[in-house]
């Protein structure tokens, strides 16, 4: 099953505890007892490290391959329940904000931690617009890239170059630096993305037009041919914006962790997002709906539904979009995508896939081998529909994606750069080696 791999968010409630709850460990090695503080839900990995065989012992590690209980950091931009389905942007749930806010509301929510009121909004979106064009250095960078690139490595490409043209990037700890540098990324990535797309179309690259909002901008610099100006349709420009709030931030995910890891290191933060855009190229997280839409073309018909289900079942197919790492119930994003399908498709005509999707998700949900496991669609499940409705190729697919979490990259950097608690990353091990070999002369060598 496709999933998006995410790490679950350790709720502050109640039911977590007070300041005084330990937890009581007996190690059955030594019979010595420890009190470990319990806050927040947790414990911290250091306390455990008192619990030696002797004075010589480094003493006890926690090992938690691909983060699957392990809270990294304290965070206040998004929390998340898998099992309830609850997904909320700096406490505001993501329902309310997809219907009636704008991405760069979201975006300023993020960063800023509060709603905008209508003066910062405005001052807001004044700046990003103005910091929507890129250097033309960096248009030169992007046409030295292969015709057939991926446009997924040259927007890791351009963004990574980014610090070179802002080489002040790396005073991470003066505020105003820290604010200019969100504006520029927010800002540009939706134009280098656009200007990835027409260098794979052999198109020439089309310039930003700051009168218009921030994903009809993005439309116009994919689409735009000889019309003089162009105007996106209401209904795509806003299912697209949707499209972005819902992508915008997922707490601790792959890609987030690695903003955080190479933020941690004091970096600049182009750096920083650039390895969020390489882990999110991968096909286990940006590369998702890619995946769904491959699946479907590959059933190609209703008829065909049954057979797949069985080779499901059987272990012989996979089930991409269904299942998630966090979400044990439907994912709240999914049901919002939804709507933006109708919206879309009404412009652009049905997508074909659609019915295949719909007819395959209402089987899934009536199964109980689906129902049992808690398997339930994803954001991803109808993403891809969308982005192929637009016409876009499916390699543009994770490029739409990294546009949208670009705010909640930046939002976390910014989170953890304040963080006294942050020091640079750096996991430890489980040796499992050879020890204390002796070199051998290649002469002697079997």
């Amino acid at each position: 099953m496709s999933t998006e791999p995410e790490t679950a968010s350790t709720p502050v409630a109640e039911a977590n505890g007070t300041a005084g709850d330990t937890l009581s460990i007996t190690d059955s090695r030594t019979g010595a007892s420890y009190e470990i503080p319990i806050r927040d839900g947790a414990v911290r990995s250091l306390d455990l490290r008192q619990i030696k065989v002797d004075d010589d012992d480094f003493g006890l590690l926690a090992y938690d391959p691909a983060f699957m209980n392990t809270a990294s950091c304290r965070s206040a931009v998004t929390y998340l329940d898998g099992d309830l389905g609850v997904l909320e942007y700096r406490g505001y749930p993501i329902e309310q904000l997809a219907e009636h806010s704008s991405y760069l509301e979201v975006a300023f929510l993020l960063v800023h931690g509060e709603l905008p009121r209508t003066d910062e909004l405005d001052a807001w979106v004044y700046d990003i617009k103005m910091h929507t064009f890129v250097h033309e250095n960096l248009k030169s960078f992007i046409q030295g890239f292969r015709h057939d690139a991926h446009p997924m490595g040259m927007l890791l490409g351009a963004v990574g170059a980014l610090s070179t043209f802002y080489p002040d990037a790396n005073q991470i700890h003066d505020p105003d630096n820290r604010a200019i540098q969100t504006i520029r990324l927010i800002a540009k990535m939706p134009t280098l993305a656009a200007f990835s797309y027409r260098h794979n179309m052999g198109q020439p690259y089309v310039y930003p037009d700051n009168d218009l909002e921030y994903a009809g901008n993005l439309l116009g610099m994919l689409y735009k041919m000889t019309e003089l100006k162009y105007q996106p349709d209401p209904r795509i420009a806003k299912a697209l914006d949707v499209l972005f709030i819902l992508h915008a931030d997922h707490e601790q995910n792959c890609s987030t962790t690695a903003v955080r890891a190479i933020g941690s290191s004091q970096v600049d933060p182009y750096s920083a997002v650039a390895g969020g855009i390489a882990a999110l190229y991968g096909p286990s997280h940006g590369g998702a709906n890619e995946e769904v839409v491959r699946m479907l073309m590959r059933i190609g018909s209703n008829e065909n539904i049954p057979d797949f289900i069985d080779g499901v079942k059987a272990g012989r197919e996979r089930l991409m979009g269904f299942g998630h790492r966090v979400y044990k119930n439907y994912d709240p994003r999914a049901r919002i995508i939804k709507k933006a399908c109708d919206d879309v498709f009404e412009v652009t005509g049905i997508n074909p896939l659609l019915a295949i999707a719909t007819e395959l998700e209402k089987i899934a949900l009536g199964d109980d081998y689906f129902v049992s496991r808690r398997l339930y669609p994803n954001v991803d499940f109808y993403s891809g529909l969308i982005y192929q409705a637009l016409g876009l190729p499916m390699a543009m697919f994770p490029v739409m994606f990294a546009i949208g979490r670009t705010s909640g990259w930046i939002a976390q950097w910014l989170e953890m750069v304040q963080d006294p608690e942050q020091k640079i990353a750096r996991p430890r091990q489980i040796y499992t080696g050879e020890r204390g070999r002796d070199y051998v002369p290649i002469s002697q060598r079997d």
